[in-house]
């Protein structure tokens, strides 16, 4: 009896994951579905519930996997069978037709497919006998990570292919929609997590989590662009490849043509820029690459990239708009910014109405005045930006900044040399709200709890009017606050607590001195040891510390002999912050002992903020740029000018496993 229940379940379980796989491919890939979302629920709990009673009928590849559910402590390392090269890059249309001549001097009749480039992360799939086993980061193009589970939560992974060769892998960009990107920011925003910059952070931090449910309600897409291998199968042209894929079940990138000439290429790139807007993704780029697979092979490649492609990148793009009005906004040191408020134009995928104007110079210098026509472009489609003004309305006035604070009313005062006005006054509303929001950020004092809303109802409410009050709260005091409970209090109160543990390069960083962030902190604590000779040392001694310039330490000597520093730093001693700087015990005689080294391009294997960290654990230094004092560049995925630069210079390049495998 029992063995006839398993074959009905085994014979209903390959029924419904038959059924549901059909299903699936028509919502997400034809966006024609032939029944409701309730049918589809019910088919889908039936499955999930026949894979219980019977643990051994589940598959990797049942659609009940999509969901993705248990948490991966690390991601694996997947050795590439075929080197995941990056394109490279040309920037203006006469470089595409020299590639383009390039390729017919050596195949007179080279055809080309031209594709729009998704700006997202590329993966690598591969099947064997037509079912979905591995996925993998493109990494430094020869180690990648494996994200199997992650992918398969993306709807549009087939993962059982109906053409099944005995093994296949391709190639595709992982992206997130913009209006996922959208709805995503706006739960970051609410509460109060740090939103990603653009869809494709937002991709790629997706598809990274440890917990592959987070990635699947990202709701993140692919496309697939390229055939790696395959066994059982031989093509010829990369169209009839793309064909073959998307008759498999494969979403395969869309709005591709095959061109003949330089000037058939061109058109087409010009048509996928026309039609950029409209898509409900981002592209940053046209690829273009010859068609014939046999002429790509003898056309070979350099270590990096291969010959028989480039990728066409946009300019950053550029609209008209009127300018209605410039705010000024006051910062955590007073300076004064001017912000541009134009009417709402789409840059880049995006809706943009502001733009930061810097300083009275920039101003000044592409006479800007309020009810301008003015160029706004994204530059690097991130950060909006103000070109230029091209034409006055009637009676235009020059824009000149305030003499005074908008917020208090102090009279500003202009360094004599710095470009920016400032506001003195440290009692300035604006200047403490800000402050106190930097003072118990993540990478300062670390005080959960403590957003902006809170700073707000606790200076409004006159509790703290410096930031050593805080930890002279009580649990009453903040019970009188709107939305504080017992508990929220409590809890507030103890991430209060747990912040005086910070180090005092975070206490130096959290008090915000004028040009010393995190690092400029820590390197005055490596060398002083105590805010007590940090106050003493004279200017001359903190000038010459390698990292710091005259500015610098003119600004924070200036600041430590306040006397409302000096009696703020009293207060913040007395309750009990550590004002002693424990250094670390640096391995000696490690690979980047006593070594710099620059960071370019994306690490798959770990943020660039951990990477720095591991090589100034063993005695390295980590800088910015490259120089003739550069030891070694590492470079991550899409390496830029830094790369290039070092190259010039005959610096040693690792590839981001050879990094790895020196870190050992």
């Amino acid at each position: 009896m029992n063995q006839e229940n398993q074959k009905k379940a085994q014979e209903r379980v390959q029924e419904l994951s038959t059924l549901l796989r059909k299903y699936e491919y028509e919502y997400y890939m034809l966006d024609n579905p032939s029944v409701d979302d309730f049918t589809y629920d019910t088919l889908m709990h039936e499955l999930a519930d026949l894979e219980q009673q019977f643990p051994e009928l589940l598959s990797p590849q049942s659609p009940t996997q999509r969901v993705g559910g248990s948490a991966s402590n690390a991601f694996q390392k997947v050795s590439h069978s075929v080197q995941m090269q990056s394109l490279q890059d040309v920037f203006d249309l006469e470089q595409v037709s020299s590639f383009v001549a390039r390729c017919q001097e050596m195949f007179p009749d080279a055809a080309f497919s031209v594709e729009p480039k998704i700006d997202g992360l590329s993966v690598s799939l591969e099947y064997h006998d037509g079912r979905f086993v591995l996925g993998s980061t493109r990494g430094d193009g020869f180690t990648g990570e494996d994200v199997t589970a992650n992918l398969r939560t993306i709807r549009t992974i087939p993962l059982v292919l109906e053409n099944a060769l005995p093994l296949l892998e391709v190639r595709g960009e992982v992206y997130m929609p913009r209006e996922q990107f959208y709805a995503l920011v706006r739960e970051q925003e609410e509460n109060g997590e740090q939103v990603f910059k653009n869809p494709r952070n937002a991709a790629a931090g997706s598809l990274r989590q440890k917990y592959s449910n987070i990635t699947a309600k990202r709701k993140l897409d692919i496309f697939i662009f390229n055939l790696q291998r395959c066994d059982g199968k031989i093509f010829e042209y990369h169209d009839e490849v793309l064909n073959f894929l998307e008759k498999s079940g494969f979403h395969v990138i869309p709005g591709r043509s095959i061109c003949h000439t330089a000037e058939e290429v061109i058109t087409s790139i010009r048509n996928i820029g026309d039609s950029r807007q409209g898509l409900a993704y981002d592209i940053d780029g046209v690829v273009v690459k010859i068609n014939d697979l046999e002429q790509r092979e003898l056309m070979g490649g350099t270590s990096k990239t291969p010959k028989w492609a480039v990728a066409y990148k946009f300019p950053p793009e550029e609209k008209e708009t009127t300018l209605r009005d410039i705010e000024v906004n006051v910062g955590r040191t007073g300076a004064l910014t001017p912000v541009a408020v134009f009417d709402t134009i789409t840059l880049a995928g995006t809706s943009v109405s502001r733009a930061v104007l810097h300083n009275q110079d920039f101003i000044t210098e592409k006479n800007i005045c309020i009810g301008d026509q003015i160029i706004v472009r994204k530059a690097g489609d991130i950060i909006p930006e103000v070109l230029k003004s091209i034409s006055h309305s009637e009676n235009a006035v020059p824009y000149q900044l305030p003499g005074y604070c908008p917020v208090c009313g102090a009279k500003a005062v202009r360094d004599s040399d710095e470009s920016v006005l400032r506001c003195p006054n440290r009692a300035c509303p604006a200047q403490m709200h800000r402050q106190f929001v930097h003072f118990a950020s993540r990478d300062a004092m670390n005080i959960d709890g403590m957003g902006t809303a809170v700073v707000a109802a606790l200076l409004d409410s006159k509790l703290v009017q410096s930031v050593s009050d805080l930890y002279k709260l009580t649990k009453e005091q903040l019970m009188t606050l709107e939305g504080f409970q017992e508990k929220s209090a409590e809890n507030l109160l103890q991430a209060i607590e747990v912040s005086k543990k910070m180090p005092l390069d975070k206490v130096i960083f959290a008090l915000g001195f004028r040009n010393i962030g995190q690092k400029a902190a820590k390197l005055l604590c490596e060398h002083f040891g105590s805010l007590e000779k940090i106050m003493t040392a004279p200017k001359e001694e903190i000038s010459a510390i390698d990292g710091f310039g005259e500015v610098m330490a003119e600004n924070l000597y200036t600041a430590l002999h306040e006397t409302s520093t000096q009696a703020l730093l009293a207060d913040l001693k007395a309750v009990g912050l550590s004002m002693q700087y424990e250094k670390k015990q640096v391995a000696s005689g490690h690979f980047f002992t006593a070594k710099t080294v620059v960071l370019t391009g994306t690490l798959s294997g770990m943020k660039r903020s951990e990477a720095k960290q591991r090589i100034e654990a063993v005695g390295g230094k980590v800088s910015g740029s490259v120089s003739k004092k550069t030891d070694y560049v590492v470079a991550g995925e899409a390496a830029g000018s830094k790369l290039t630069k070092a190259q010039n210079l005959g610096i040693s390049v690792l590839s981001e496993s050879e990094f790895l495998e020196k870190l050992k």
